[in-house]
């Protein structure tokens, strides 16, 4: 590893410095089936002890109970790291969805209980997890606004919204990151997105760059991992898949690197100003993505990969075709 500091990365105009890795905690709360909480505990304490800064959670994430791992893990440690919250998202006990909701109201109570939860004063950066088709996102983020006002919260994020919305939501209020899909494997921001946050100096966190696992080799563990429906993992498309990975694996292991260190190394080559958001869920899987750091991509080291691992080479939407309807970043 090497023995210096990687330089930090400002998220937007206004936003915090971060370490150039993101630490996202989704998984280590069930969403990708049974996972236990001191290991997800200890993947953070890991990460942190290697100076990541910025960790994502969602207040839907099993039902609150990432953001009281996030709470355990942070104690003693909330100077050291930046809090990320995704609200919105509607589930009922079963654990099923029920849509999403980003009414002014909403947001503020979403607000009082990821204060709670989390046992923090402030949430550092606070974000609608989608576009709500019902409420027009200057009433959304106006209300975060309030909070940033009231010291609720320090900085406002977008998630999965497109170019018209990041311009309103932007003219509302300053805005520092969009969280977004981008890998090897989804390269749609190159197009629009990425322009017009380069345009208006906002920054990203980009999620999904291991296409939820697929690109390292991780594959669905059960019923309770929701990757079971997702599109890429299964049917045809899933078979064609495991080609293309074993391809990646070997193109990875000819440069001395894991698939995951490949594939976060690529992110930061193409997108060095944006941050990869890397959801690991143990300390190993912590140190490996941080390893993309020391071996980073030279452009001739990018074109060869991208020639031989282009932006086809996954076959099948990145969500089920309900769930991308409601992609406001995909119109």
């Amino acid at each position: 590893m090497s023995p210096t500091k990687p330089t930090k990365t400002k998220l937007g105009k206004t936003g915090p410095e971060v370490f150039p890795i993101a630490l996202g905690c989704m998984s280590m709360s069930g969403m990708y089936g049974q996972a236990s909480d001191d290991q997800g505990i200890a993947a953070i304490h890991a990460a942190i002890e290697r100076g990541v800064t910025l960790l994502d959670t969602g207040d839907f994430y099993g039902m609150g109970r990432n953001e009281l791992l996030v709470r355990r893990a942070v104690e003693g440690r909330r100077d050291r790291v930046q809090i990320s919250v995704k609200f919105g998202g509607l589930r009922s006990p079963d654990g099923s969805w029920l849509g999403f909701d980003a009414r002014p109201a909403a947001v503020k109570n979403f607000a009082a209980y990821s204060l709670n939860r989390l046992g923090v004063d402030v949430i550092d950066i606070y974000r609608p997890a989608r576009l709500d088709p019902a409420v027009p996102i200057e009433d959304t983020i106006g209300a975060i606004a309030e909070l940033v006002q009231k010291g609720y919260v320090r900085h406002v994020g977008l998630s999965e919204v497109g170019v018209e919305t990041i311009r309103r939501a932007h003219a509302t209020h300053p805005i520092v990151d969009l969280q977004i899909e981008y890998s090897l494997a989804s390269r749609a921001p190159e197009a629009k997105i990425f322009p017009a946050l380069a345009e208006l100096s906002i920054s990203a966190t980009l999620y999904g760059v291991l296409s939820r696992g697929l690109l390292s080799g991780s594959k669905p563990t059960g019923p309770g991992d929701f990757r079971s429906y997702l599109p890429r993992f299964t049917g045809e498309a899933g078979a064609r898949n495991q080609g293309a990975v074993e391809r990646l694996r070997a193109i990875a292991e000819s440069g001395g690197r894991t698939p995951a260190q490949l594939c976060v190394a690529w992110a930061l080559a193409k997108q060095p100003s944006l941050v990869p958001l890397v959801g690991a869920r143990t300390p190993e899987q912590v140190e490996d993505v941080l390893g993309a750091l020391s071996r980073p991509l030279a452009p001739a080291e990018v074109a060869e990969l991208e020639a031989a691992f282009p932006s086809d080479a996954i076959a099948g939407d990145r969500y089920q075709a309900a769930q991308m309807a409601h992609l406001d970043s995909e119109r």
